[in-house]
C-alpha cells in the first residue's frame, strides 16, 4: 500500500447518503477529480478536470476522513465518488479507509477497470461511455438515472446483465424530477423488481 500516492480531491465532507440503498446513513464523501464520461446533465461538472483540484496523499485523505467523523468510523460509510473515481487506482485508498474502520462504498459509471476493495459498489452507467463487464458483474446496486422515457428500456438492458443479488433503482434526474417521478412510479408498479431512489439530500438542502 502506497500511502504517499497522490489523488486529486475536489471535495470531502461528512453528511448523509441521500440516495440508493444506503439512503439516510451517515456517510463521509470523497469526491475525486477527473471524469471522461461527460453527462450533459451532470451537477458537478467542475469535477471533470482532474488537474483543477489539489493533490493529497492517501494518508492525508484517510486522516481527514477519520478526524471529520469524530475519530470513530463505526457504522459510517466512506463513499468514493467523482467525477469518475475509477479513473484512479483506489487500492491504497480503500485499504487506508478500512484500516480506520470505515465501510467503503463507490459510486461509479463502471467505464474504467475496477480497483480498490469495496464493501458496496453502486453502478450508475451512462449512455455516453459503456460500463465494463468486470464492473457490472461486481455491482451490488444498479442505479439508473431517468432523464427521459427511453431510459426505461436502457435500464432493462443493464438489469439483464447484473448478478441476481444486485439491487435495482430508478432515480429521476433532478431537473426532470417533476416530470419523471410519475413515470417511474407507474413503471415500478408494473415492474416491482425495481425500486425508486430519490436525492433526499437535495430536498433537505444538505451536501
Amino acid at each position: 500500500m502506497n500511502n504517499d500516492e497522490l489523488l486529486p480531491v475536489m471535495e470531502s465532507f461528512y453528511t448523509i447518503q441521500g440516495e440508493g440503498y444506503f439512503q439516510g446513513h451517515a456517510a463521509y464523501f470523497i469526491r475525486l477529480g477527473g471524469c471522461d464520461v461527460g453527462c450533459h446533465w451532470c451537477d458537478v461538472k467542475e469535477s471533470w478536470d482532474a488537474n483543477a483540484h489539489p493533490l493529497f496523499t492517501i494518508d492525508q485523505i484517510a486522516h481527514k476522513a477519520l478526524s471529520e467523523v469524530g475519530g470513530n468510523a463505526e457504522n459510517i460509510i466512506a463513499v468514493i465518488t467523482g467525477g469518475e473515481p475509477l479513473m484512479h487506482n483506489l487500492d491504497a485508498l480503500t485499504a487506508a479507509l478500512h484500516a480506520r474502520g470505515f465501510q467503503t462504498n463507490i459510486e461509479t459509471s463502471g467505464a474504467h477497470p475496477p480497483s480498490g476493495d469495496f464493501d458496496w459498489i453502486c453502478l450508475s452507467p451512462k449512455k455516453f461511455k459503456a460500463a465494463l463487464p468486470e464492473v457490472i458483474e461486481k455491482a451490488n446496486e444498479l442505479k439508473i438515472i431517468v432523464y427521459n422515457k427511453s431510459d426505461f428500456i436502457w435500464a432493462e438492458q443493464y438489469a439483464g446483465q447484473i448478478n441476481r443479488q444486485c439491487k435495482l433503482y430508478l432515480q429521476p434526474e433532478w431537473s426532470k424530477a417533476q416530470e419523471m417521478i410519475p413515470l417511474i412510479i407507474a413503471y415500478i408498479r408494473r415492474n416491482p423488481k425495481w425500486e425508486i431512489s430519490l436525492q433526499i439530500h437535495k430536498y433537505m438542502n444538505i451536501p
